[in-house]
Order: structure tokens, then sequence, then C-alpha cells
């Protein structure tokens, strides 16, 4: 045992030990923990060896209290508080487990004795392993923080592969760009560059804040050349008013994530502007559901994602208020303060039965089985509506549970004492009656984009009827089949 521990820390010498584990995490293709244990590792190190000796340092462990057979080679001389190969090895084994929670099962044990051997040979105090524990894992958890990586491409699901013109260059591509989407995503790369670089042929199109997109797509297909394909790159809103108008003339739409979510394109595998380009060149394209919204006497609107009726609607138009001055997170904050101050349940009838709910939430295809509000299909074909009604007796919990996810809602329900029920089922249509509230028909939703006033669109005060319904195989996309 003495010996294994002495070779041990011998082994973790200049972090040769996790270096060749790294190495092979690469040829197992564990790419992402390998980064993110060589990062750690190496910022951990530098802190322990570079900065905390010398601010530190210390008297080691006296040598002839340390049985021969326990001792190192060549006993170390430099300071001895942190332990650098206790802060190289949690570091390693945290930045691991914090990508690949199974290897970091592995990494975490022999890290744990590399920590270890430092005391059983002598090396180090108990505080100077625990210090530098605590250093190395510090590191790894704040850079997870600070610097997550691309998050891991999900396996696509559903959807019909189809063929769809190719093209090299964006010839025969109409493309608008909304500038505006994305804006509350940090270090967000402007996607323009690389699509005027990767398509040059292709006609863009740079929507300003007055643009009617119906009005700005019909002039192009009415015109001399018209396109073979349209294209739309911004978020969930401007890709579902883009999708509208691909679906009436049938063509191919191309979809570039140029939003904060991207819901719809994430669903479609379509992770990146190259992964979009991608599948231009190639000609490879997907047969994917839609929902098809009429409200009122208004013609059809084709819904991706999801439409709402309730508090979410009513948080979104407040976050909207204030999200010049402060930023899109800030003013969630402010709007979930004022929603919950001032929001009542809408009353609804549903397919004939008249209820009185927190919010209505339909998605396109189902969604996760847990969450209240389904914002990202889980399928792209299965044919149905997945219908939530959130029936909450605090709307300190409606507010949460819809404003900001699953995790918060989870933490309000076992913090207050009231509870909530979410009624949940599918159907391949649903009917809806809006009542009025406060003497005007509430607000809806879809995509991420409110409509603030329905007497806007002409509808009356005294309420509405919308109709929400599946189109199966409704829209043909630009999609990596892979």
């Amino acid at each position: 045992m003495d010996r294994g521990f002495v070779r041990l820390s011998h082994s973790a010498d200049r972090s040769v030990l996790w270096f060749t584990a790294a190495a092979v995490l690469l040829i197992l293709t564990r790419h992402r923990a390998a980064l993110r244990g060589v990062a750690s590792l190496t910022v951990a190190s530098g802190i322990a060896n570079l900065v905390g000796k010398r601010l530190f340092g210390g008297d080691r462990p006296i040598l002839k209290d340390i049985p021969v057979g326990r001792r190192l080679a060549r006993h170390p001389e430099s300071g001895s508080f942190p332990s650098g190969h206790s802060a190289s090895a949690a570091a390693f084994a945290t930045g691991v487990a914090l990508e690949f929670p199974s290897i970091g099962a592995v990494s975490a044990p022999v890290a744990g004795a590399v920590a270890y051997s430092r005391l059983h040979t002598g090396a180090h105090w108990l505080s100077d392993v625990l210090g530098g524990i605590a250093i190395g894992g510090g590191v790894a958890l704040l850079g997870k923080l600070l610097l997550p990586l691309p998050p891991r491409r999900k396996p696509r699901e559903g959807g019909t592969a189809l063929v769809l013109p190719a093209s090299a260059d964006g010839e025969g591509v109409f493309l608008l760009v909304n500038p505006g989407s994305g804006a509350a995503v940090v270090a967000r790369q402007d996607p323009l560059p690389v699509l005027r670089d990767r398509l040059p042929a292709a006609r863009i199109h740079l929507l300003t804040e007055n643009d009617d997109v119906a009005t700005i797509l019909s002039d192009a297909l009415e015109g001399e050349d018209p396109p073979r394909v349209i294209g739309v790159c911004g978020g969930d809103g401007t890709v579902s008013a883009v999708a509208q108008v691909a679906r009436t003339e049938a063509l191919p739409l191309l979809v570039v994530p140029g939003g904060t979510f991207n819901h719809f394109a994430r669903t479609a595998g379509i992770e990146s502007v190259d992964d979009a380009i991608a599948a231009l060149e190639a000609g490879e394209g997907l047969l994917v559901d839609v929902g098809e919204l009429r409200l009122g006497a208004d013609g059809p609107e084709t819904v991706l994602n999801a439409a709402s009726i309730g508090i979410y609607p009513d948080f979104v138009a407040e976050r909207e208020k204030h999200q010049g001055t402060f930023g899109k997170w800030i003013a969630g904050i402010l709007a979930a303060i004022r929603v919950l101050r001032r929001s009542e349940p809408v009353e609804v009838v549903v397919d004939g039965r008249t209820i009185r709910a927190w919010s209505i939430f339909v998605g396109i295809n189902r969604n996760h089985a847990v969450i209240p509000a389904p914002l990202q299909r889980r399928r792209l074909d299965d044919g149905l509506l997945d219908i939530r009604i959130l029936h909450a007796r605090s709307r300190l919990h409606a507010v949460a549970s819809l404003s900001f996810g699953r995790r918060t809602s989870a933490l309000v329900r076992r913090l207050l004492p009231v509870t909530s029920a979410v009624e949940s089922f599918t159907a391949p249509e649903l009917d809806v009656a809006v009542s009025p509230r406060d003497g005007e028909a509430p607000s809806f939703a879809h995509d991420g984009e409110v409509e603030l006033s329905v007497r806007d669109r002409g509808m009356p005060r005294g309420g509405y009827l919308s109709t929400l319904r599946i189109v199966e195989d409704g829209l043909s996309i630009y999609a990596p089949h892979g």
C-alpha cells in the first residue's frame, strides 16, 4: 500500500496523470469532458502554486516523522499550503463530472486517492489537502457558471425526411433577418456576416420595427425573379410569421437560429447558422406538424411552438414594457412582481366546458411532461396538441410556474402550503371561447409574441372564440437529416 500511494502521488506530478486521462477521453470522443477537466486543472494549478503558496506557504511535515516506506523519492521543498496536487485532482474530476457525471463517478475516487496520497507520503498537512480540494472544486464550478460550453446536440425526434431544392451559394433564396432578435443573449455572434459570406447570391432583407413581414414577402414573390426558398433569421415569433407565408405559397422554409431561445429551430436539430446553411447546401429537409390558429373572424395564423391565454401573456406584455430600459432578465423580475400583484384567472369555455384558470397553454406536439407552460416541442410529428390548464389556488405559485420554469415551480410547491393542479390532455383540435376580464377580453400569445390589445384586431370587447388545430406535415423546412 505504501508503494502504491507513492507511485500514485508521483504519477500526478506536473498533472501527467490527468493529461493522460484527458487524452483517453479524447480518444473516446468525450471532448467536452476533456476540455472542461484540463481547463479547470490549469487554472486551479496556477492559483494554488503561483498565488496560494506565495501568500501562505508554510513548513511541510518533518521528514524524520514519516516512515521510510512512505517517503517520496524527493521530498518537496516549496510552500506547504495549499496542495497543488489536490487542487489539480479536484479541478479535473469536478470539471469532468460537470460535463459527464458517469465519467466523473470514475475519476472522483482516483482524485480522492491522489489527494490522500499527499497525506500518506507526508508531503502535506490535512489543511493543505483540504485547501487544495476547495480551490480545485471551486474553480471548476465557477468555470461552469462563467464559461458554459455550447449545449450538446439533442437527437431530433420525428419529422419526415424529404429532398428540397439545394443551393450552395444562396441562389433563389429570399432571406429576412431580424436584427433585434436575440438581443438578450450575452456575447451573441452576429449571424449576418456569416450569411453574407456563405450565401452571397441570396437576397437578404433586414427587418425594421415598422416592417410588415407578409407585405415584404408578397412583393418579393410578385417580382420578376420570385424566390424558390423563403428564409428567416430571428426568434420564434419572426419565424412563425414567415412560416405562415411559406405555407400559403407552398415554399420550403430556411430557418436560421437568431433569437434568444430558438425553440423551434433547436427541436428541428438546427443549433447554429452553420447547421442551417449545411442543410440548404445539401437539400436536406423535413416535413413537420404546425398549429393553425383562428382568432375570431381572422384568417389562420401559423403556430410553431405554443399558444396561450392568461397570466403568461400578461407577464410577457409587462416584461416588454421595461425590457428596453433594464434588459430582458431584470425586466422579467419586475414583470413577475407586477403581475403577481394584479393578475386574476381568466374565464373560458374549453370544448363546451366553462372553467376559471390562471393559464391555458397549448403546445404543438407533445412537450415536457412536468411544466405547466410548454414552450419547446419534444417531437415534430405526433399529430396532437398538448393542452395544459393551470388551476392554481395561489397567485404566487401561478406566476412562479409560468415565469421562471420547472425548478422554481418545484421550489415554490415545497415552500407554500397551497396546492395547484395542472390539467393535461391531448387532442387534434381545441375550441376556446374567451370571456372579458375587467371589461376587455384578455390578451393571447403564440410563439413568444403577445397581442397587447384585441381591439386592434377588430375584435369585440365582449370576448372572442379561438380555434387551434394541428396540421400534420403542414410545413417543409431545411434541417439536417443526421
